[in-house]
């Protein structure tokens, strides 16, 4: 199944002699516009015409002149510290569900926090939340069936991943809650009933006799996958597409019967039955799935294509842990937690992307994993927007095969003009990422960086008299291992930055193996 990294940003500028023993670890929204989001953490991206939404660990960022100001929602009375985990748009209106974590037994579980939507661009939200049902919601009216239905009471494992519209409907994918939809903004929430595992369609005047339960429960050992909401389409031709951890179900009468489709059950199918996005072409009307291996031995991880929405299917780059797509005039785009792909001929041949380097900040983007694409057109600007655990990037696409420009947009949190800066993701994991140390300079001149633990010992001395420029972002990184090359233990961690005979500045780095 999907592992969903949503990492915390923590930022702390500080000029003193000694290291402070109090770090301000928020991040207040203090301002009404801002030059980029507030994390570098970014989750979802859907752009409808001139506005950008951008899901982030910091809450949502908006942005409603094509990506030259963003408004930041994040610790205030409405999103409070809440991480976005899905963002959708609707006539008007803009959605986003939230989520965090809490510690339960000593494990951080993922919990949802409901639906936040503003009809007037973010000048008031309604907040609803999570839609969970009550102790004796056991059963569910499906045409001339009485469906039996383990009720989801709690928010914990249970967040919202995805949103999507139909009239005037909203649906929503969350794992323990599977597909739900509601009619009235909110207010009332439905389950939407698919079909189980052993079965590949259902309809109202079907007889039925099977448990909506995504887990055995009460009413016996019955588990389905196919009752694990992950991610929702409503297509042009109006069908709605909803993938779970069994398959993609189809509907083409508003979510009322469903037809099934997974590795199994086709000639020319899918990859995998574990879907985490969906999306159409709008150009072929293409279907795009991100199919992982779920349970089947001769499942694989892939991106799968249906040019007849869904009848058969083609799978490209196999091995590929896939997150979301984007459609350009020919091309198609690919985020994976391993890299970014191009495709120009339909998906039969994949280019990956080059090390991105932004040229005018002299930064360069320090991950490989994408998470969320989506893509502005029109007569003048073809711009592909692109989400990763380490900023946000803005593409201008040039006339072959990643020929054109890059622009890293990192958080605002330090300006470029002063001794400021932070580090991210953080926490971070050594055994698969490495720390950004983002800072900048007033002066040029020779940048030194060490590491120490809590205890004030040093760890490492990441950079010694370096020269670096004022005036710009700069970023140097960390790998989570002390002079020796081992890794370091859990826990916190100290940088310091010494530049000429100016203050020094501090930031607390939190590791978690």
């Amino acid at each position: 199944m999907k592992k969903i990294i949503f990492i915390i940003l923590i930022s702390s500028v500080v000029s003193a002699q000694k290291l402070p023993t109090d770090f301000d670890l928020s991040n207040r929204l203090n301002k009404i516009e801002d030059a980029t989001p507030l994390s570098n953490v970014i989750e979802r991206v859907s752009i409808i015409g001139d506005t950008i939404l951008v899901g982030t660990s910091k809450g949502l960022s908006v942005s409603f002149d094509k990506g030259e100001s963003w408004k930041n929602f994040f610790n205030d009375e409405i999103f409070r510290d809440e991480s976005v985990s899905a963002v959708g748009y609707d006539r008007g209106t803009i959605w986003a569900a939230t989520w965090h974590f809490e510690n339960v037994a000593g494990s951080d579980i993922a919990t949802g926090s409901g639906l936040r939507f503003s009809k007037d661009k973010g000048k008031s939200w309604t907040i609803i939340p999570q839609p969970i049902d009550n102790p004796a919601d056991s059963s569910i009216v499906y045409g001339i069936n009485n469906i039996r239905a383990l009720p989801v009471t709690t928010e914990k494992q249970n967040f919202i991943r995805d949103i999507t519209f139909y009239n005037n409907t909203v649906f929503i994918a969350t794992n323990a809650g599977g597909i739900r939809k509601s009619n009235d903004e909110g207010k009332t929430w439905q389950r939407v009933v698919l079909p189980p595992d052993y079965l590949d369609r259902i309809k109202q005047t079907d007889t039925l006799n099977f448990s909506l339960q995504p887990v055995a429960g009460a009413f016996g050992k019955e588990a389905n996958l196919n009752h694990i909401g992950f991610s929702l389409l409503t297509a042009s031709t109006g069908w709605i597409y909803a993938g779970t951890a069994g398959g993609i179900n189809i509907s083409d009468d508003g979510g009322v019967s469903w037809v099934k489709l997974n590795h199994s059950n086709q000639e020319e199918p899918i990859s995998g039955n574990h879907i985490l996005a969906i999306e159409e072409n709008p150009l072929d009307k293409s279907i795009w799935a991100a199919t992982w291996k779920a349970e089947g031995a001769s499942e694989f991880w892939a991106v799968s294509q249906s040019p007849n929405g869904g009848i058969s299917w083609n799978n490209f780059l196999e091995g590929e842990r896939v997150l979301d797509f984007a459609f350009s005039k020919n091309s198609v785009f690919v985020a994976s937690q391993d890299g970014l792909f191009q495709s120009d001929d339909k998906g039969t041949t994949w280019f990956s992307a080059p090390e991105i380097s932004d040229n005018d900040k002299k930064i360069i983007l320090n991950t490989k994993n994408f998470r969320a694409l989506d893509t502005y057109e029109n007569s003048v600007n073809n711009i592909l927007w692109i989400g990763t655990l380490s900023g946000l990037v803005k593409y201008e696409i040039g006339n072959s095969l990643w020929s054109g420009k890059w622009n890293i947009l990192l958080s605002s949190g330090a300006a470029a003009t002063s001794n400021t800066s932070f580090s991210f993701p953080n926490p971070f994991s050594p055994d698969s990422k490495k720390a950004n140390i983002k800072y900048s300079i007033a002066n040029d001149g020779d940048v030194t960086i060490r590491i120490f633990d809590f205890g004030m010992n040093l760890v490492k001395t990441v950079l010694q008299n370096a020269p670096r420029r004022s005036g710009i972002d700069l970023i140097d990184t960390w790998d989570g291992r002390d002079e020796s090359g081992r890794i370091v233990s859990n826990g916190v961690y100290f940088y310091r930055i010494e530049s000429g005979s100016g203050e020094p500045m501090y930031g607390k780095i939190l590791v978690v193996l």
